[in-house]
């Protein structure tokens, strides 16, 4: 009768410590408040990520992600910073706090929902292969004994590297920085092949009709989401819910038409 008595004792104690731990872990995210009270938040990104993140002719960061996290940080009352950040350390400068969010058409993975908080996806992709208008690449097997240029911890650079048999298959796989630079060696001739985000390929070719063109076998698809700490619950809630009423006011299909036009 006392050992049935004390083990009842003992899970109520050890109930109510797991709901106090969790009442106290929610009360804990100050996020939102946070971002409130700062009156700014701070967006990190690639700035030669067009459409998505880039410099305009004046050296402004102008695109599709920039012009949605303005119109956030108005509806939040709050200010927005735009901050470049090298791109393979993204992750680290967002739980470093150099930057509140990752936003520049990130992909959303499994390995970095180990190590961050997403938002929901808002817009779709495609990991492509750009060559030169000329190049009779077409398919993922003409990469073979090829060059073939990826940016540095890009999802690109993951898709490739999960196709084992291509991977292996070809004669060199060049990382760069960005995207400019692969692009402007693939023009030179210095590489045969960019794998890249289907976004930022077909700005590309718009700008530079007749230059490149897109493989009609591609990498796979993924959805892009907004990058925040794992601890930024409310705050990833509070930008959740006003991409949902962005949605229905037709304020992101304006946004979208602006930078994508019908291609999107």
């Amino acid at each position: 009768m006392k050992k049935s008595l004390i083990l009842i004792i003992v899970v109520t104690m050890l109930a109510t410590l797991f709901v106090g731990c969790s009442q106290k872990g929610e009360q804990g995210d100050n996020s939102l408040k946070e971002i409130k009270d700062k009156g700014k938040f701070i967006l990190g990104l690639d700035d030669s990520f067009p459409p998505m993140g880039f410099r305009d002719q004046d050296g402004e960061i102008v695109g599709y992600d920039i012009d949605l996290a303005k119109e956030i940080a108005k509806r939040m009352g709050v200010e927005l910073e735009v901050k470049p950040i090298d791109w393979d350390g993204n992750i680290l400068s967002l739980n470093n706090k150099d930057i509140d969010v990752i936003w520049n058409g990130l992909s959303i993975t499994e390995k970095r929902k180990e190590q961050i908080l997403f938002s929901k996806e808002y817009a779709v992709n495609k990991q492509v292969i750009i060559t030169n208008n000329d190049s009779k690449i077409d398919k993922k097997i003409d990469l073979k004994d090829k060059i073939v240029a990826v940016q540095l911890g890009s999802t690109g650079e993951e898709a490739l590297n999960a196709d084992t048999k291509i991977v292996e298959s070809v004669k060199e796989v060049r990382k760069f920085s960005n995207f400019t630079e692969a692009l402007l060696d693939l023009k030179a001739g210095r590489v045969d092949a960019v794998v890249i985000d289907e976004v930022v390929g077909k700005y590309y070719i718009s700008k530079k009709a007749g230059d490149y063109k897109i493989a009609s076998e591609d990498f796979g698809k993924e959805a892009y989401g907004v990058g925040f700490r794992k601890q930024d619950v409310k705050f990833r809630d509070e930008v959740d819910k006003i991409l949902d009423d962005m949605r229905e006011d037709g304020t992101m299909q304006k946004i979208s038409e602006k930078w994508f036009g019908n291609y999107k």
